[in-house]
C-alpha cells in the first residue's frame, strides 16, 4: 500500500504518462536491454546448437527409415528368389522321378518278355525259372532304380550320393541357391 502512495507521489511529481502508472522509464529500458541481451546470448549459445542437433537427429532417423524400407524391399526380392528356386528344384525332382518310372517300366517289360520266351521254350523248368527270373528281375529293377536315382542325383549335385547323404545334399543345394 505504501508503494502505491510513493508511486502516486512520484507520478504527481513528474509529468510522464508511464510514471503515472508506476513504471520507471529507466528501469523499463534497462529491463528491455537485459532481455534483448539474454535473448541474443541464448540465441547464439543455446537455440542454434539445439536446432542443429535436432536437424541431425531428424536426418539420422530419416536415413534409418530409408534403410529399413530398402531392407524390406531386399527381403521381398530374396523371398521371391527363394520361391523360384524351390519351384525349379521341385520341377527337376519331378522330371527325375518321371524318368526313373519310365525306365523302370521299360526294364519290367523287357523282363516279362524274356520270361515269356523262356516259358515257351522250356515247359518243364518254366515254374522254377519264372520264379527265379521274376526274383532276379525285381532285384535288378531295385538296383537299377537305386542306381538311376543315384546317378541322376550325382548328375545334379556333382558328387557321389548315398541314401544318408541325400537329405543333406538337398539341403546344401537349396542353401547354395539361396545364397546366390
Amino acid at each position: 500500500m505504501t508503494n502505491l502512495i510513493f508511486a502516486a507521489e512520484e507520478a504527481a511529481a513528474s509529468d510522464s504518462p508511464l510514471a503515472a502508472l508506476g513504471v520507471d522509464a529507466r528501469s523499463l529500458i534497462f529491463q528491455l536491454l537485459t532481455f534483448v541481451l539474454v535473448f541474443l546470448v541464448l540465441q547464439r549459445f543455446a537455440f542454434k546448437p539445439i536446432s542443429r542437433l535436432l536437424a541431425e537427429r531428424r536426418k539420422t532417423i530419416d536415413e534409418g527409415v530409408r534403410a529399413g524400407q530398402e531392407l524390406a524391399k531386399e527381403r521381398a526380392k530374396l523371398e521371391k528368389q527363394y520361391a523360384e528356386t524351390v519351384k525349379e528344384a521341385r520341377h527337376e525332382a519331378d522330371k527325375i522321378v518321371a524318368n526313373a518310372h519310365k525306365e523302370a517300366r521299360e526294364v519290367v517289360r523287357e523282363a516279362e518278355k524274356t520270361a515269356a520266351r523262356k516259358a515257351d521254350t522250356i515247359i518243364s523248368d518254366a515254374e522254377v525259372k519264372i520264379g527265379e527270373e521274376t526274383a532276379r528281375a525285381k532285384k535288378a529293377l531295385e538296383k537299377d532304380i537305386v542306381s538311376l536315382v543315384s546317378e541322376a542325383t550325382e548328375a545334379l549335385v556333382g558328387e557321389k550320393v548315398d541314401p544318408k547323404k541325400d537329405a543333406a545334399l538337398i539341403d546344401k543345394i537349396l542353401k547354395g541357391h539361396l545364397k546366390a
